[in-house]
């Protein structure tokens, strides 16, 4: 008779680097057949499975090829690669997560599809202690300095939500609406006392000169601080427990009386 572990995923897509983290965070990653490369870039410990295009460049041949029993991805989709994969009748698992709670809520679910809810429970409560921790000690901190982040430079754009929280929780004001648009120009009247730059898919290689130079920056406080910092893409926009590292990485920015400096971080 069979039970239901028998009907869990073993063979499993990931074309996010985020649920790749989870994965790994669940003791899952054995049962990765294939990847992107920025999951690898992340993740290690995910090298040597296929390495496939990644949710928005989505080849459904690549992924099909793999012989998966489930695909997970998220945000932006090739919608054609999604429909081609279900039609092949293969389980497809989409997030699109914009809070902490959709995080953690996203974590568990991956964590009851692969049968390790306990599991799951532990890591988002790991999370959610670390984030109460430096909430903790960054609440009894005089000054909330204001910080402008973002995510993409060509055109600007407002980190995401679950950084502005994590922004919140190191002791600073978040400046502007997350996931929006933004301008140089509409900065410079906000004049930030930190900006951060975590680029997509940069890596930890934005230009920081390069970008003030050409914004004409240097009167921000901000600027004339020596308070323009650059964190590792998936710090932040890795939404997973990778965050945890970002978290550290903004405290140490936002609040460098309080707390030490992340050694990936680059500042100027």
């Amino acid at each position: 008779m069979a039970t239901s572990a028998d009907f869990l995923p073993h063979r499993i897509v990931s074309l996010q680097p985020s649920a790749t983290v989870m994965l790994k965070s669940l003791g899952a990653l054995d049962r990765l057949v294939a990847c992107t490369k920025y999951c690898v870039d992340v993740c290690p410990e995910a090298a040597g499975q296929a390495i496939v295009a990644d949710s928005w460049t989505a080849q459904s041949a690549q992924i099909l090829a793999a012989e998966p029993d489930l695909v997970i991805a998220s945000v932006p989709y090739q919608l054609e690669a999604v429909g081609q994969i279900l039609k092949a009748g293969i389980p497809f698992l989409g997030l699109a997560p914009h809070s902490l709670l959709d995080i953690y809520k996203d974590f568990a679910m991956i964590a009851r599809v692969v049968g390790e809810p306990e599991r799951g429970d532990d890591a988002i409560k790991a999370m959610q202690r670390e984030i109460d921790s430096v909430r903790k000690k960054s609440a009894s901190l005089k000054n909330r300095p204001k910080v402008y982040c973002e995510e993409w430079g060509k055109p600007m754009i407002h980190s995401q939500q679950w950084v502005a929280e994590l922004v919140d929780a190191a002791g600073g004001e978040f400046l502007g609406e997350p996931g929006t648009h933004t301008d140089a120009k509409t900065i410079s009247r906000m004049d930030p006392d930190v900006v951060i730059m975590a680029w997509c898919g940069a890596g930890d290689r934005v230009p920081l000169a390069k970008v003030v130079e050409q914004r004409g920056w240097s009167a921000l406080k901000a600027v004339r601080s020596g308070r323009v910092f650059c964190l590792p893409d998936e710090f932040l926009n890795t939404p997973a427990p990778t965050l945890i590292e970002g978290l550290h990485a903004l405290a140490g920015a936002v609040h460098p009386e309080a707390f030490a400096a992340h050694p990936r971080v680059k500042q100027i």
